[in-house]
């Protein structure tokens, strides 16, 4: 299959934190992840949209694009204009980034011009994979 992608913008308010849990829980139950990948994928989603919003003004909007492919799904988050501010923390160095460690197979932050993205990467583990089971 050809990768799909699929392009989510959402105002940085909490009230849309389901709406992006929701797309990309439904994108990984579509390429068959299992229930507690799916739930991975979720919580990563959400944790990811959290930060975000903590990283944008307030009345901006927040933007997920998600990667689809047979074995895996990969989300971007961003641009984030205040993830690269002096005066916060780094993002690898936060509570989300120890969450979205836990929960994805890769987990990357991208500076660019002032501004930083994150890279999720959630895949399909094989039924032959011990991690898998």
């Amino acid at each position: 299959m050809q990768p799909d992608t699929i392009t989510l913008t959402v105002p940085a308010r909490g009230e849309y934190a389901r709406t992006v849990r929701m797309t990309a829980a439904q994108l990984g139950s579509r390429i068959g992840m299992t229930y507690d990948e799916v739930d991975d994928v979720r919580i990563a989603a959400e944790e990811a949209f959290v930060y975000a919003c903590d990283c944008t003004d307030e009345g901006e909007q927040v933007t997920f694009s998600f990667t689809v492919s047979d074995d895996s799904l990969g989300i971007s988050v961003g641009p984030l204009p205040h993830c690269c501010a002096p005066s916060r923390e780094p993002v690898k160095d936060t509570y989300a980034a120890f969450i979205l460690r836990s929960v994805c197979d890769g987990f990357d932050v991208v500076h660019d011009e002032g501004h930083c993205m994150l890279r999720l990467d959630c895949r399909m583990k094989s039924p032959s994979d011990p991690a898998g089971a």
